[in-house]
């Protein structure tokens, strides 16, 4: 293949998409140094599976071009969402086509869009929605939304993003599986006075979590009755920019513990675990660096670990 070819692979040519913008036509490296001829999507391995042939990653940034640089490996066509302020983005750039979403709506809201998301990808034939992190990734709703259209979503069934995602859902399995928990509210909290009703039964210092989301959004450390309201409101309206749900979850705070995640994976019958990485190195609750295996963690500890966690999905 001549350098001239193979530079018209690599970069791909610009065209106008259905928006109105511009998307990237690009051929998958495996295609350009096989000749051009592209490879062929693999028949289902069950019947009535559908293979992915078309993957939107309904993200935004570094997050959606990892995923679109997975897919397009797999020689898998890739579409990109992005909001009135990402117009310039990269992410739109990398996929085969891009998607104007949230019109009228914050730079975070767009993302947030789950009607319109699944809309456009039922309308332009995409197989599977990638949702990275962040956004619609916990959000049921959105997961049942792709269910009843019959779009894959890259990720558990929405029964399962269900019982985990809301934290207080998570916090009752968790009980009933007997694994050891903090003390904390049962039920969403949505208002100051249930918030002072906990705290003045459990006392402080207590931290207020976004009852449906994570990465450290949605989340203040309370240690005296006067911070409360200031810390909670603050926090709730910063879940409901987030994730678009204000609700809270609080618990019991723990000083200076060590953060040890376990990540399992599961295909619906076997369940297995990933073992452990510490992550206790954080700067407003946000991860900063991840340790896999966790440094000094007894064995006896670990394994309870690795058992608690596969015990809760099973």
């Amino acid at each position: 293949m001549g350098n001239e070819r193979l530079h018209q692979a690599v970069l791909g040519t610009m065209r106008r998409s259905s928006v109105g913008g511009f998307g990237l036509l690009r051929r998958s490296f495996s295609s350009a140094s096989s000749g051009g001829t592209a490879l062929v999507t693999p028949p289902p391995a069950k019947p009535g599976w559908r293979p992915i042939r078309k993957l939107m990653a309904a993200n935004r940034g570094e997050i959606a071009i990892r995923i679109f640089r997975a897919a397009t490996e797999l020689n898998i066509k890739t579409v990109a969402i992005y909001s009135k302020e990402d117009f310039g983005s990269l992410h739109r750039y990398k996929a085969d086509e891009s998607f104007l979403v949230g019109q009228g709506k914050s730079p975070v809201g767009a993302y947030l869009s789950a009607e319109e998301i699944v809309d456009i990808a039922v309308k332009n034939d995409v197989d599977a929605i990638h949702p990275g992190y962040g956004f619609l990734s916990e959000n049921t709703r959105f997961v049942e939304l792709c269910e009843q259209a019959g779009v894959t979503f890259i990720g558990p069934p929405s029964k399962v993003i269900h019982k985990f995602s809301d934290k207080t859902e998570a916090r009752a399995l968790a009980i009933a599986h007997n694994v050891p928990v903090v003390p904390g509210t049962s039920e969403w909290v949505t208002s100051i006075k249930e918030a002072r009703e906990f705290c003045d039964k459990v006392g402080y210092p207590v931290i207020c979590k976004a009852a449906f989301g994570g990465g450290g959004r949605g989340m203040r450390v309370v240690r005296s009755a006067d911070e409360l309201e200031t810390n909670f409101n603050s926090a709730s309206n910063e879940a409901l920019t987030a994730f678009g749900n204000g609700a809270m979850f609080i618990e019991r705070y723990v000083d200076s513990p060590r953060h040890v995640e376990i990540q399992i994976m599961a295909d619906g019958h076997d369940t297995l675990h990933l073992f452990e990485r510490d992550c206790s190195v954080q700067r407003r609750h946000q991860k900063i660096v991840e340790v896999a295996p966790a440094i000094g963690l007894p064995a006896d500890l670990t394994q309870k670990l690795y058992d608690d966690a596969v015990r809760l999905r099973n």
